[in-house]
């Protein structure tokens, strides 16, 4: 299935994406304002196999992120080889984990805003895992994909001077306001068969900026969830952030091509959308 978080604001309602090309209205079956668990698939698809739902024009209405608040936003740095390389840095031998404030987290296609003062703002385009159940102490990679509920397109916006250059705490600059857009859909786990067969793209004022493949990731999205699961508990609706393709502006000669104001910045991963956000000033 494809989901979708329609509305403004605290107000989104959760619809379903029709082969017919409209949009079912969910807010009968599932609280827009609650994560989705495994058990809330099963709702859905049993409303949607009955019919009789509402539809919905999405005309007009905003798309928000296709999670409400995430209680945990986990990200993985250094998870491709090609921008470890980059930026000049070892391959990990264990995944490289940090996190980011679940503020951070808006629409697709809601404003970015640069922070103040900010003077090397990033772009990075990521695949996102929704979890869909609780993960804890996870045995292997397979048990790791069973408790992926679906995916989605992430934008994990970063300030590069104040994640490298003010302290060592990462977290500072990865976590300013906006610095997460997600979506447009959340795309059911039995929709991506393979999760390390999805072509990443951004785009940035129409240039191709990066352009890679989730089969080169250094770990993948089963071992990912295994390892996180030894040092927290997942909880449905928590957000991984798998980490991005070489072509960040950190990783390209000087003068680097960081982010401004008026900028236009779209991501796409196969199969998952496309998100488009212009960027402001805060």
């Amino acid at each position: 299935m494809k989901l979708v978080r329609l509305g403004d604001p605290g107000a989104e309602q959760w619809a379903a994406a029709r082969p017919d090309g409209l949009m079912a209205d969910l807010s009968a079956v599932v609280d827009g304002a609650a994560p989705l668990t495994s058990s809330s698939l099963s709702a859905i698809e049993s409303a949607l196999s009955s019919g009789g739902l509402p539809t919905i024009d999405p005309t007009g209405r905003r798309t928000g992120p296709p999670t409400p608040r995430p209680g945990t936003v986990v990200c993985v740095g250094l998870n491709y080889s090609d921008h470890a390389a980059e930026t000049g840095a070892q391959l990990p031998a264990e995944p490289v984990l940090f996190l980011k404030s679940s503020r951070t987290v808006v629409g697709p296609h809601d404003e970015v805003l640069i922070p103040r003062g900010s003077v090397k703002t990033d772009y990075e385009v990521e695949l996102a895992v929704v979890i869909g159940r609780t993960a804890r102490y996870l045995p292997d990679a397979a048990a790791g994909l069973d408790a992926v509920l679906g995916y989605a397109v992430s934008h994990d916006v970063s300030e590069r001077e104040y994640q490298l250059e003010r302290g060592g705490q990462w977290d500072k600059g990865k976590s300013c306001e906006t610095f997460n857009p997600l979506g447009p859909w959340l795309v059911t786990a039995d929709e991506v068969p393979d999760p390390q067969a999805l072509d990443v793209r951004l785009w940035v004022d129409g240039d191709l900026r990066q352009d890679g493949s989730t089969a080169d990731m250094v770990f993948g999205v089963g071992e990912l969830v295994r390892y996180i699961s030894h040092f927290m508990v997942l909880e449905p609706g928590d957000v991984i952030n798998t980490g991005t393709p070489a072509g960040v502006a950190l990783g390209q000669p000087d003068p680097k091509p960081f982010l401004r104001a008026g900028q236009v910045v779209e991501c796409e991963i196969t199969g998952l959308g496309r998100q488009r956000q212009v960027l402001g000033a805060a």
